[in-house]
C-alpha cells in the first residue's frame, strides 16, 4: 500500500525545517546504513546528532500528530525520529529493501512495517531523484511538491534515481504500525475511509455509521499486535 499524504508540511513548515537543515553539518548518507544498502547508497545526510536536525524533527513529528491521513494509514505504535538527506550532481539509492529493526534512542529499536518520505525541494528544481518503488500493482515512482510525504511498506524494493540536475532534499524514516500485516492495514484503512465519506452524508449519529465503527474496531483488536 503506498500512500501519498499532501501537505503534511505547510509552507512555513517547510521553510522552517530548510532553514534549520540547511545550515547544519552534513555527512556520507551511509552514517545509518546496513551492509547491503551502503553498496548501493551515494548520497549526503545530516548527521544524526545535529541539533538543527533533532529540532526539524520535532517540527515533522507534530505535523503528522496532527495528520488523520497518516494515522488512519499508517496505525502507528512508534516512530523512529525524522532524518534527513540530498542528493545531487548524479547521486543516487540503488535498489533495496530497508532493514527489519531500526535503533531509538536510548538504546530501544522497532520494527520497521512502513517507510516515509518527506519531500522538502520544489520537484521542478531538480531532475531525477524520483522514488520508485516496486508494489503489487507494479512499479511507481514518487515526485511530489515540497511538504508532501508518501508512506509505503519497508519490505518493498525501492531506489531513489539519479539526480542529474539541482538538489533533492527530504526527511525519511520508519514507522512501527500497530498492525504488523500490510493487507490487514489496507483492508482497516479502506474501511476507515468509507466511514469518513459516508459520515459526510448521513453524519456521524447515523446507525450505519455505528454498525462500521464497530466492525473497523473489532478488526483492529484482532488484527493488532502491539
Amino acid at each position: 500500500m503506498l500512500i501519498p499524504i499532501p501537505d503534511l508540511l505547510d509552507a512555513d513548515g517547510v521553510r522552517a525545517v530548510r532553514t534549520l537543515i540547511d545550515a547544519a553539518r552534513w555527512v556520507d548518507g551511509n552514517e545509518t546504513s546496513g551492509h547491503q544498502v551502503a553498496l548501493a547508497k551515494n548520497n549526503l545526510q545530516l548527521s544524526k546528532e545535529a541539533p538543527e536536525g533533532l529540532e526539524a524533527a520535532q517540527i515533522i513529528l507534530a505535523a503528522l500528530s496532527r495528520c488523520p491521513l497518516f494515522i488512519a494509514s499508517a496505525l502507528p505504535l512508534r516512530i523512529v525520529p525524522p532524518l534527513f538527506n540530498s542528493y545531487a550532481g548524479g547521486q543516487a539509492l540503488g535498489t533495496h529493501i530497508d532493514n527489519a529493526m531500526r535503533a531509538l534512542p536510548g538504546g530501544q529499536s522497532l520494527r520497521s512495517d512502513l517507510s516515509i518520505t518527506v519531500f522538502l525541494e520544489e520537484p521542478e528544481e531538480y531532475d531525477g531523484g524520483e522514488l520508485t518503488v516496486e508494489t503489487h500493482f507494479g512499479v511507481q515512482q514518487v515526485k511530489l511538491p515540497a511538504g508532501h510525504a508518501v508512506l509505503y511498506p519497508s519490505s518493498s524494493l525501492h531506489r531513489v534515481e539519479p539526480v542529474t540536475r539541482g538538489r533533492r532534499v527530504a526527511s525519511f524514516f520508519w514507522v512501527q504500525s500497530m498492525v504488523r500485516d500490510d493487507a490487514a492495514r489496507a483492508i482497516l484503512f479502506d474501511l476507515d475511509q468509507s466511514i469518513q465519506t459516508l459520515a459526510l452524508q448521513v453524519g456521524q449519529g447515523d446507525p450505519s455509521i455505528i454498525r462500521q465503527t464497530g466492525i473497523y474496531h473489532n478488526l483492529l483488536r484482532r488484527w493488532a499486535d502491539a
